[in-house]
């Protein structure tokens, strides 16, 4: 069997395995847009939905219903990601890393730019723009292992922002929130700067690993010695790991570390300074204080170490390594978003929006699997040690239109069911205002007016001319005909219009409303 064609076959058990259990027609709906997706058929549509479903070789009918199967099915992320997590797991290829009898959870926040999206609320960091822009926000919750000595995370949540509160911090809170409730009892969430120690122990955290900024300080929960002049000390002797430069130019040095430790790793030597025993700056001292270690992680090819605070008194060699195993989350949207195409997104409905974002950072995960499953894949005959990516998987799919011919189960099928008494076109478009406007109500824009006549019920009495159309989706399913082309005979039985009302329509040199009847 070919590289192709045992890439195909691969990818489709994966997909089958996650949408089978949904209901009958949504399952291949949604197996057809996971295919999409994960082809990399989004790119040369530019993020538009229905062009990367046709170029997959899909007929218009099956085109529709994946796109009603995405907008309407009745399915949820969370079962989704459940499903590929226990599909992963029986396959027994990842291998989850255990670091002083620890496992990493990484959690992480991603944001979808959606800068010209009317009505979202949500904000995120832009490090090109320098400042907050509308973007769709989630949080990741996920779990790290290894699949033939590559790291690779499997997604176990997606966080939504709350519609009544879009602020951050509100979402921080909750994927925190969210954190806490999945963690089992040898997992250590895994956070970067963004996430802060005093957020984590609100939360109530026995055990946590996060990054600190490089200005970071904390203090002692012991009190220093009363040195017999003025009030007694309240606060303990401030800590400062890491030297920087104040305001004038002069060094502020760091504070000599409680303990070191030293280890080798491929032949490169690593250091780690430890401050034990520490709370907030602006904790007062106390026995009951939840205190933290501070450690910095010096690599000998980089400037700057690593600053992390942990709860528990674990050695350098884990803390290292229980952070490195966070990497693999901001993999999932860098594959999702750039590799597959799903960076540029044109949804506009409020489900749509939170529905296609998820999908795209499970089809991420999905493919990063995959690939590191796989055999590599090379990109041509000069490719003479190819790497194990989702770009390059993603290349050889889209070499291939969906595989119709392959042996579906029987759940996997279109639902036949009875809609020859359901509204047709744009009669059955579900976002669709019905507003039935009265009889002779005038609708005044800058240069013309409309004129509803009546509400139809038969698609003969329409007209026709996508012209028409556009104007009977726009005012809700009411007759309507432009005021300078309304002609005698194509109205219907039951209204008639005088001749001075017909002058009227032709003079029509100020607005009118329903109060001129």
């Amino acid at each position: 069997m070919s590289l192709s064609s045992t890439a195909v076959s691969y990818t489709m058990e994966a997909l089958c395995a996650i949408t089978e259990g949904l209901p009958i027609g949504t399952n291949l709906g949604l197996l057809h847009l996971f295919w999409m997706q994960i082809s990399g058929s989004l790119l040369p549509s530019r993020g538009a939905l229905f062009p990367a479903l046709q170029a997959m070789g899909l007929e218009p009918a099956a085109t529709r219903r994946a796109w009603a199967a995405f907008r309407y099915g009745s399915w949820q992320i969370d079962e989704l990601l459940a499903t590929w997590e226990d599909y992963v797991i029986e396959q027994g290829q990842w291998q989850e890393h255990l670091h002083d009898g620890y496992r990493a959870k990484a959690v992480d926040l991603t944001a979808y730019w959606r800068p010209t999206l009317r009505g979202l609320k949500t904000k995120h960091y832009y490090p090109f723009a320098s400042k907050a822009l509308p973007a769709v926000v989630l949080g990741i919750i996920a779990r790290v292992g290894s699949v033939n000595g590559q790291r690779v995370a499997i997604i176990t949540d997606l966080v939504r922002s709350e519609p009544d509160n879009p602020a951050e911090s509100s979402l921080q809170a909750r994927v925190v929130q969210q954190t806490a409730k999945t963690l089992g009892e040898d997992e250590i969430p895994v956070f970067d700067a963004g996430f802060k120690v005093r957020e984590l122990q609100t939360a109530d955290f026995e055990r946590y690993l996060v990054r600190l900024a490089v200005n970071f300080t904390a203090r002692r929960n012991v009190l220093p010695p009363y040195k017999g002049k003025g009030c007694r000390p309240k606060y303990g002797k401030l800590v400062r790991p890491l030297a920087r430069k104040g305001r004038k130019g002069n060094l502020i040095p760091a504070t000599p570390p409680d303990r070191v430790e030293t280890w080798t790793r491929n032949g490169i030597e690593f250091r780690a300074e430890f401050w034990d025993n520490l709370v907030l700056p602006d904790v007062k001292v106390h026995p009951d204080n939840p205190t933290f270690t501070v450690v910095a992680i010096y690599d000998p090819r980089f400037l700057q170490p690593w600053l992390l605070a942990c709860p528990l008194r674990l050695n350098g060699k884990a803390l290292r390594g229980l952070y490195r195993d966070r990497w693999p989350v901001e993999q999932v949207p860098l594959a999702g978003k750039q590799m597959l195409g799903g960076a540029r997104q044109f949804v506009f409905a409020p489900e749509s929006c939170q529905r296609l974002p998820e999908l795209n950072l499970l089809s991420g995960a999905i493919v990063t699997y995959l690939a590191a499953a796989l055999p590599a894949v090379p990109t041509g005959f000069w490719d003479r040690n190819p790497k194990p990516t989702p770009g390059r998987l993603r290349r050889l799919l889209a070499r291939v239109h969906f595989p119709k011919l392959y042996l579906f189960s029987e759940r996997l099928r279109k639902k036949d069911s009875v809609c020859d008494h359901l509204p047709k076109g744009i009669l059955g478009h579900r976002r669709t205002r019905h507003t039935n406007f009265p009889v002779g109500f005038f609708r005044p824009s800058n240069w013309q007016v409309f004129l509803a006549i009546s509400p139809v019920s038969k698609p003969s009495d329409m007209g026709s001319g996508p012209r028409f159309y556009r104007k009977l989706a726009r005012y809700g399913g009411s007759q309507v005909f432009k005021a300078t082309d309304v002609r005698m005979e194509y109205l219907p039985d039951t209204i008639a219009l005088g001749k001075s009302m017909c002058q009227l329509f032709r003079e029509k040199n100020h607005q009118w409303n329903h109060q001129h009847f």
